[in-house]
């Protein structure tokens, strides 16, 4: 995952920079037409700089650059349309301008300002396409600048709706989910209060012949409904910050394994080894749950996107005051649709359902060449 990680950030860097070297060579052109016309053409490449400079530190200054491009843009193409001189427009600067109307659709919010900025962005190209008329060419200019904006325009739009269409998407995933948990959370209730009400009539016949025997039957009950309360605050807990869930209360060590083995007999073979010291009553039945959805997740992905995988290892093993289960398939690549914007919305789904028990979930290549989901979880 760190190599991952590392690659992607080398290709943003390199792209970076081969874009920061594409906006100099056109400074140069414009440098160049500087010398040949003089005057106040000189404002141009200024104005390139200054674009280059906004497209630089457009992540952290994005709407201050591309406003302070705008006003210097307008500005010089009003000084140089009135001066009647001869006049080009600046390569560089249009160039910059183009750059930021993407990225102002695309991150801007709301999307009404965004599309506020880029009108804006258009009259800037066309006074810039007038007042400079380079050997009376500004009809030319004025279509290829119209060209620019609109292709810009296109670009940062659809990069827009492709975002908008991912959030809604995963938020529609938390709300299905977080249905699904209220639905589940009677259950988990139904459990625990079965419980108290089994013990509260065991002790009262035992207090008919037993009277020294009801106090550790209260303790009893007095534990089971701590227990519940935890619980039940955890699961409230998701609910209430729109974490997503899906889990289902009463789930035991034995239906992880059965679930491996219903795998095993349609898809690649599953390896499931429970280490020492877990058993159903050291997990708590949240945790449990979301275990089970956890290598459920895990599994479907192995069946959608690496089929041809020849084997799976999972385990689940208890560290010091946390449990760990970690599933790797090996023999096949993952489908890389798997880790593009960071992930499917299952596992999506799982980090945030994870997460609201206090734990955490990786997802990634291992260093051994296979793709891995380990889950972690404290223990109380």
């Amino acid at each position: 995952m760190g190599e991952t990680k590392r690659i992607v950030y080398w290709i943003r860097r390199l792209s970076e920079i081969a874009m920061i070297g594409w906006l100099g060579m056109m400074l140069l052109i414009d440098l160049v037409l500087a010398v040949g016309i003089g005057s106040f053409q000189w404002l141009v490449p200024f104005c390139g700089a200054c674009g280059i400079a906004a497209v630089a530190l457009r992540r952290k200054r994005r709407v201050e650059g591309f406003s302070a491009l705008l006003a210097l843009s307008l500005c010089t193409s009003v000084v140089l349309g009135s001066s009647g001189l001869v006049a080009a427009p600046g390569m560089a600067e249009t160039g910059s301008l183009l750059i930021l109307i993407i990225g102002v659709l695309r991150h801007v919010e709301p999307v009404r300002r965004a599309a506020l900025l880029a009108c804006v962005g258009l009259i800037v190209l066309m006074a810039e396409a007038v007042g400079r008329q380079y050997h009376n060419a500004g009809l030319v200019f004025s279509f290829l600048l119209f060209a620019g904006w609109s292709t810009a325009t296109g670009v940062g739009g659809y990069l827009r709706f492709q975002q908008e269409r991912r959030v809604e998407a995963v938020h529609s995933v938390r709300r299905a989910e977080r249905l699904e948990l209220a639905r589940e959370l009677h259950d988990l209730v139904a459990h625990y209060i079965t419980g108290i009400v089994v013990q509260a009539q065991a002790a009262r016949t035992v207090a008919e012949t037993s009277p020294e025997a009801v106090t550790p039957a209260l303790d009893a009950i007095a534990a089971a409904g701590s227990e519940a309360l935890t619980s039940m605050r955890r699961m409230v807990t998701v609910l209430r910050t729109e974490d997503d869930a899906a889990r289902k209360p009463g789930v035991t060590l034995a239906d992880l394994r059965m679930l491996t083995d219903r795998f095993s007999a349609d898809g690649p073979q599953v390896a499931f080894e429970i280490g020492q010291g877990l058993d159903d009553r050291t997990l708590p039945p949240e945790v449990m749950t979301t275990l089970h959805r956890v290598l459920q997740e895990a599994l479907t992905n192995v069946r959608k996107h690496a089929s041809r995988a020849a084997w799976v290892e999972a385990d689940l093993r208890r560290h010091e005051k946390a449990v760990v289960l970690r599933v790797r398939n090996f023999g096949a690549a993952s489908d890389p649709r798997v880790s593009r914007l960071g992930g499917g919305f299952g596992l999506v789904g799982m980090a945030e359902r994870v997460e609201a028990l206090g734990g955490r979930l990786h997802a990634g290549p291992s260093p051994q060449g296979a793709w891995e989901v380990v889950a972690e979880f404290p223990l109380p």
